[in-house]
């Protein structure tokens, strides 16, 4: 592991310092917010997208945007290691994130693994600019962990070469601000779950397309469920060969296990945390007097050390050639535990008052939203319990679990799944 620039990312850590300072406001040293901890919900969901829509092209028009993608379609052909610099060097400044990253991180690289040459001239330059913002639409209510179980159709109208979309999709991100979605549909109910999958970007604003937002219980609506009824799409906005939509979805999914794992992750800032105890009276003194509250920010403090470093090993590996593991799954465990032992800490130090929400509340009752965004964290993403698996099979060594239904036709599969409810 090392933890020192080379001369040519010290050079590159100076270069996008410098245009930072030039360009955006840096945060006070030291003052740390929760949001920057835990995620934010703001009140004009619309100003935040425009917000982020300004500084995408801020960075676009820079040469800062997606620099890891090829040259040949907007990068910069820039190494890893240079990205996780340029995401530790934004950190330090109040700029937007994330309202791109399932484009950028995730959706922009399979279309370039398994788009036409007219999709990535088509998509890519406007998803670079920040113009348009895409979505994934891969879960339904009886698909989640078994993203292969979708029951979400595709049936090809015959006359025109269209494609036909019915059915509904579930905790999508962003959906109510994207202009295109990347959507897997069953397009052959006779083939095996896995092999009857079709992949393709699909308008958000055409006909038939409804998007509602699911309010969940920290009063955010960042997730939203999809309908689809009789929706067309054309055969040039398919991805990938017909029925081979799970190959497709696969390199989503590696994809987007970097973007929320490794990429850019050095475990957050647990400053907000330490300094809520240290402000927080108590038994005449204050929080952090008390042993136990210690304790539970030692163990804090130890898993985001362990975060951090993991993320720091994961990088020096692909920076000498190396490939992405199964580290991004086993960030992506620890990462959602810290997040409810930051949450669960920060209740024990505030106690009651950790129930207020809004200007009422400790830190404008950041702590409070904290506490109930949690245990989403657990599922956004890929479960614990899927990264659980992927981490014993591809760490330890254990075997996979049996998959009695991998070479029967989807159709007779939920024929008897419906038999048996």
């Amino acid at each position: 592991m090392d933890f020192k620039d080379s001369p040519e990312d010290a050079a590159w850590r100076t270069e996008v310092g410098t245009w930072l300072e030039a360009n955006a406001e840096r945060r006070p040293e030291g003052e740390e917010t929760v949001p920057d901890l835990l995620g934010e919900e703001s009140d004009d969901p619309d100003e935040v997208i425009r917000r982020a829509k300004d500084w995408q092209r801020k960075l676009y028009e820079a040469g800062y945007s997606a620099i890891t993608w090829p040259a040949a379609y907007g990068g910069k052909d820039a190494s890893p290691m240079h990205a996780f610099i340029l995401g530790q060097e934004m950190g330090q400044f109040d700029v937007p994130q994330g309202v791109y990253t399932i484009g950028l991180g995730m959706i922009g690289p399979t279309i370039m693994s398994h788009g036409t040459e007219e999709q990535k001239e088509r998509f890519l330059p406007k998803m670079l600019e920040g113009s348009e913002i895409w979505c994934q639409l891969w879960s339904e209510p009886n698909a989640g962990s078994d993203v292969a179980s979708l029951e979400t159709r595709a049936e090809r109208d015959s006359a025109s070469g269209d494609w036909v979309l019915n059915g509904q999709k579930v905790w999508t991100t962003g959906a109510q601000h994207s202009k295109w979605g990347l959507i897997i549909a069953r397009s052959d109910p006779e083939a095996p779950k896995h092999r009857g999958i079709t992949c393709f970007v699909v308008d958000m604003d055409a006909d038939g397309v409804e998007t509602r937002p699911l309010r969940q219980i920290n009063g955010s609506t960042g997730f939203n469920e999809v309908f689809f009824t009789d929706v067309r799409v054309p055969d040039d906005q398919r991805v990938g060969d017909v029925n081979d939509g799970w190959r497709v979805a696969m390199t989503t999914l590696m994809n987007e296990r970097y973007a929320i794992g490794v990429g850019g992750s050095s475990g957050g800032t647990l400053a907000p945390l330490f300094r809520l105890a240290k402000k927080t009276s108590s038994n005449g003194g204050t929080a952090f007097d008390d042993a136990g509250v210690r304790q539970d920010l030692a163990v804090a403090y130890i898993h985001g050390r362990l975060l951090a470093l993991t993320g720091y090993r994961s990088m020096t590996k692909i920076a000498k050639g190396g490939i992405p593991g199964p580290e991004g799954s086993a960030m992506k465990l620890v990462g959602t535990r810290l997040a409810s032992e930051v949450a669960t800490t920060a209740s024990r130090i505030l106690g009651l008052r950790s129930v207020l929400i809004g200007d009422d509340g400790p830190d404008d009752g950041a702590w409070a939203n904290a506490f109930l965004t949690a245990p989403g964290i657990h599922i956004a993403g890929g479960t614990d319990e899927i990264m659980k698996n992927i981490i014993g099979e591809r760490v330890l060594g254990l075997p996979k679990e049996p998959s009695v239904d991998k070479d029967i036709p989807f159709r007779e599969m939920r024929q008897r799944t419906r038999q048996n409810a």
